[in-house]
């Protein structure tokens, strides 16, 4: 991000800013790397040394930010750096990012936190906020310090993949949260209840042979967090939600004024178990060579029809307050093998917005507030995700009529686990700016010269 902007016009674009209930269209006027306003500049001639982008039929939004992001480093290089997920982020419109701590080392003390900025602030063009683990080497025996990863710069605190098991060391970093005002982010999975399965429990599971898990694993979860965060007054927040259950168990603990947060990722609101069978959800007469189809296999698991259209309805009356995309890169020998033996993870920075309104055709307006104004406010950031005067000049320009195939040799990102692979889709971004700098650019137009 040392990159230098200069004045900067995006020209006619339909302005989409939730932050200021705005939705008109304008142009948006960058100037040293913030966000000078919303105006009508019409064919007004621009200063010498300014540039334009001419946005016309697209939508002009704050940056996205993403509350879950696997940066594989350090540790894992070979499945992503901050270098290649700093491209998939810009090419999915993200100008934010939150690292998870699933790294080797683990994100467990100021150190190896202040090692990661570092790189980061070399490497990316997107800014990065590092999440903290909760536990010392995200193991679940003893807390992780703190203050000490607060002081370093964490904005939040989770052993990601690995759920806190423990309700008393989870009750204790939950006090520890209403101290230092960041949230504790649990998996949210139950594993004294099914140590080891594949995908969703239920009839695609029995018909291909392979060991489920139910939405019990993750609701009895969810529930007991929620009753740790109302006794501690914790901030408590709630990662990929996946089940009907879930949602109304945080449903109701909003209106009972617990501090609860949740999110949702992209494949969970446009995807489903079917997709295990490899033919794009449907299900086959006869199981083909299809089946089995690792790039569908995450945790949590895809779950039923009936579980994806309750998360869209929680997004949308606001139980679930933000899309996280759950980015997990995998190399392809991680995935090319047994189902079983397959790892969990899909990418998820670059196919967000194709996923979320190409697929599950959620409204462009609620899906920018909830990649925006969702994950800000979870942060305590009003730098970001808005395009209010003085606020960083972070933008997502948007083709939601554009159709793009989904090919290794275009993606971002140094791993291509996605089952989109090979697919057309509907919706991409068409430009990403940070800083007042572009950063992406799939129009090949390019912002001109005043």
């Amino acid at each position: 991000m040392s990159q230098q902007s200069r004045p900067v016009v995006i020209r006619n674009g339909r302005v989409i800013d939730p932050s200021q209930g705005v939705d008109t269209f304008g142009d948006v006027v960058l100037v040293d790397g913030v966000v000078h306003g919303i105006e009508s500049l019409g064919a007004t001639q621009l200063p010498d040394g300014w540039s334009e982008f001419d946005a016309s039929g697209m939508i002009v939004a704050p940056g996205f930010i993403d509350l879950h992001t696997h940066l594989r480093t350090p540790g894992q290089e070979w499945k992503e750096d901050p270098k290649t997920a700093s491209d998939a982020a810009v090419h999915g419109g993200f100008t934010t990012i939150c690292a998870m701590p699933n790294t080797y080392p683990a994100q467990d003390n100021a150190s190896v936190v202040g090692e990661l900025m570092l790189r980061c602030a070399s490497e990316s063009a997107v800014r990065v906020r590092p999440i903290g683990a909760i536990t010392k080497e995200r193991k679940g025996d003893e807390l992780a310090p703190m203050h000490e990863l607060a002081d370093a710069g964490v904005v939040g605190f989770s052993d990601d993949g690995d759920p806190v098991m423990s309700p008393h060391l989870m009750r204790q970093a939950l006090n520890y949260s209403t101290d230092l005002d960041l949230p504790i982010i649990n998996h949210a999975e139950d594993r004294g209840l099914v140590a080891e399965w594949d995908m969703n429990e239920g009839v695609v599971a029995s018909h291909l042979g392979l060991r489920g898990i139910p939405n019990s694993a993750e609701s009895m979860m969810i529930a007991r967090d929620i009753e740790l965060a109302r006794i501690t007054i914790g901030r408590l927040h709630i990662p990929h939600v996946s089940t009907g259950e879930s949602v109304e168990l945080i449903r109701r603990a909003k209106s009972e004024s617990i501090k609860v947060t949740a999110e949702v990722t992209p494949h969970h609101l446009a995807l489903t178990e079917r997709w295990v069978y490899g033919e794009n959800g449907n299900v086959p007469d006869v199981l083909t060579e299809n089946a089995y189809d690792t790039l569908a296999k995450m945790a949590p698991p895809l779950r039923t029809e009936k579980d994806r259209q309750a998360v869209i309805e929680a997004l949308v009356d606001g139980t679930i307050d933000a899309i996280g995309t759950d980015h997990a890169p995998h190399a392809a020998t991680d995935k090319v093998c047994t189902f079983t033996e397959a790892a969990n993870g899909i990418i998820g920075l670059e196919t967000a917005l194709s996923l979320a309104c190409g697929i599950a055709g959620i409204d462009i307006s609620l899906a920018i507030e909830r990649l925006t104004c969702g994950p800000r406010t979870i942060l305590g950031d009003d730098s970001i995700g808005t395009l209010k005067p003085g606020a960083k000049a972070d933008v997502a320009i948007i083709d939601l009529q554009g159709d793009w195939v989904v090919e290794s040799s275009t993606l971002g990102s140094k791993s291509h686990n996605t089952p989109l692979l090979g697919k057309s889709v509907l919706s991409r971004v068409a430009a990403t700016f940070v800083g007042g700098v572009k950063v992406w650019d799939a129009t090949g137009d390019g912002a001109k010269d005043a």
